[in-house]
């Protein structure tokens, strides 16, 4: 695959508290006329239960290679300008984001398709592994995306 991957490609995977207008800015370029966003947000519920907070842990190095091999991926099958992918690690309270990609484009169908397309893959291929805190209890979450979920 001839990589693409670039300087324009931020990437960060963090503590701290995500923030849509700082990472959609990391986006932003005059020759941009689109800047599609996905925001996953932690919510308070699932399945019936109470949520009362995600846990985040991941294989940093691994997961910053899977990254870039993502940016590279869309920027063979996509026009795009500039590619964000932010995810947090730690715990991730209710209504908080745990990631945010952020992708601008000169026209809008490749920024979405591109956002799209990314989350998607992140959540199949990049080692970050998901904890579900309920009232009652926890449990890891497996993503039905993964390519080990399938197996049998």
């Amino acid at each position: 695959m001839d990589e693409k991957s670039n300087d324009a490609d931020v990437i960060e995977i963090c503590h701290d508290p995500l923030d849509i207008a700082k990472i959609s800015s990391l986006v932003s370029t005059p020759s941009a006329g689109a800047i599609s966003t996905f925001t996953g947000i932690t919510r308070d519920n699932f399945a019936g239960k109470n949520v009362i907070r995600l846990e985040y842990e991941a294989y940093i190095p691994m997961a910053i290679s899977e990254l870039r091999k993502i940016c590279a991926i869309i920027r063979n099958k996509w026009a795009v300008k500039k590619i964000a992918i932010f995810h947090r690690i730690g715990l991730v309270p209710v209504e908080e984001a745990s990631v945010i990609i952020a992708i601008s484009s000169a026209h809008r169908a490749d920024s979405l398709a591109a956002v799209q397309f990314c989350i998607d893959i992140l959540k199949a291929k990049v080692p970050i592994w998901k904890k579900e805190v309920y009232e009652d209890g926890s449990t890891w979450k497996e993503n039905r995306e993964c390519n080990w979920s399938h197996s049998t």
